[in-house]
């Protein structure tokens, strides 16, 4: 009597599927991530923690044994910087945010512009094309003053 044996073995390594699903793990956590609210937060650690430097060296000036009143004051000043600065940390945040992101652009444009120049210092045709663009925005910008 013969007899087939027909082993299933997988068709790709184990570990090999762990180490995608790690990465593609890690890639949807960076797709995932908002840089304005880590620099807001990173920036309202920073405002805080210069005003508790602040209170503890007021408090170290009048403690003389009042230690709870004074860790009661500073813990204090920490979650009313804390509530007061969370909004105008957030806000310049976006706002710097904003404004590396326009910057950004406009240099890329600025490099664009310098590469398309440089074609057209030895291509005549492409000279040519910006010729006629720049005399078309030149009259029609005559047209609207």
């Amino acid at each position: 009597m013969a007899r087939f044996i027909q082993p299933q073995f997988p068709t790709e390594h184990a570990g090999i599927a762990r180490f995608e699903r790690g990465l593609q793990s890690v890639a949807a956590g960076v797709r995932n991530f908002d840089g304005a609210r880590g620099a807001a937060t990173l920036m309202l650690a920073a405002l805080v923690s210069a005003v508790l430097v602040v209170a503890n060296q007021v408090i170290d000036t009048w403690t003389e044994g009042h230690l709870l009143a004074a860790w009661v004051f500073t813990w204090l000043v920490g979650f009313a910087a804390l509530a007061l600065l969370a909004g105008p940390a957030r806000r310049f945040a976006g706002a710097l945010r904003s404004g590396l992101k326009a910057w950004s652009v406009s240099r890329r444009l600025a490099r664009e512009d310098a590469r398309l120049w440089e074609v057209a210092l030895t291509d005549a045709r492409v000279m040519a094309d910006l010729g006629r663009a720049m005399s078309r925005d030149a009259a029609r910008d005559a047209r609207y003053y």
